[in-house]
């Protein structure tokens, strides 16, 4: 069997933990596959797509592309046409996208005892926030989406969806700065604290007195500002290293088949951990 080739995209990409991760998921399931990281830029997602990407086995998306590439794809999966992202794809007869968002997040958050119920404040509408407000609606959260004033038409739109797609659900929006009253979980889903701006924090640390706990998909910086500010107030805060590996097994999943024991995983996930540290010297 030939080798078969994969890979991450994104703009700006930079230093990514996805090839170590995927690397020793090809590994544990005895697979011969490249994995590399492909930088494209916005205005290049056409070209690029029909010059490269369309000759990959399968890629991963992440920020800023996981809404721009479905138009080039053949078909959905269910949940990336409910979600309107995609962050894993597969080629084969068909181009066909799939979203592995909602897995990860909702494995990272049972592995940290955060419950994602009550209250919950999502920060951002970009793919993964979409992803993150479907899944707290479906769990019957009472949601709010907020967001900075140039977001306001995507983040309304963004509750229509939802009030169309989840069956009653509890949706409603805001400016970042005008978040108030007492909330069970906040999320930031935005870029905000990711390195090398890792002295930025999302919102402010008077918001973060009102929530009982804070999860970030940030996942570089390990521990964002937002997450060791929470942790010293006493917050159960975690980062988004955890989500990462899980939507990176779905992905294998869906490429291959491939079935993985979870101390595997969580060992992974400190591994993935450990060699963040290396690569930034934190």
């Amino acid at each position: 069997m030939s080798k078969k080739n994969y890979a991450v995209i994104g703009h700006p990409i930079g230093h990514t933990m996805s090839p170590f991760i995927h690397k020793r998921l090809f590994e544990l399931s005895n697979i011969d596959a490249e994995y590399t990281v492909i930088d494209v830029a916005p205005e290049k997602l056409d070209a690029d797509y029909q010059a490269i990407l369309s000759k990959l086995d399968g890629f991963n998306i992440t920020i800023p592309h996981k809404q721009a590439i479905i138009p080039l794809l053949t078909s959905l999966d269910n949940k990336a046409g409910i979600y309107g992202s995609v962050n894993t794809v597969v080629h084969g007869e068909q181009s066909k996208g799939y979203t592995t968002d909602p897995d990860g997040f909702l494995a990272a958050l049972k592995s940290s005892g955060i419950q994602l119920a009550g209250k919950v404040v999502i920060l951002g509408t970009g793919g993964v926030a979409r992803t993150m407000a479907f899944e707290a609606a479906k769990a019957g959260a009472d949601v709010r989406i907020a967001v900075r004033p140039h977001d306001i038409l995507a983040v309304t739109k963004l509750v229509g969806e939802i009030k169309d797609k989840v069956f009653r659900p509890c949706i409603s929006s805001c400016y970042i700065d005008r978040i108030n009253g007492d909330f069970d979980l906040l999320i930031n889903a935005t870029p905000i604290g990711m390195y090398p701006n890792i002295d930025n924090m999302a919102v402010s640390q008077s918001v973060l007195e009102h929530c009982n706990a804070v999860f970030d998909a940030v996942y570089n910086p390990l521990e964002t500002k937002l997450v060791k500010t929470a942790k010293a107030m006493g917050k159960k805060a975690l980062g988004g290293m955890s989500m990462l590996v899980w939507q990176a097994v779905v992905s294998h999943q869906i490429w291959d088949g491939s079935t993985y024991d979870p101390k595997d995983i969580e060992q992974l996930v400190l591994d993935s951990a450990t060699e963040m540290k290396k690569i930034f010297n934190k």
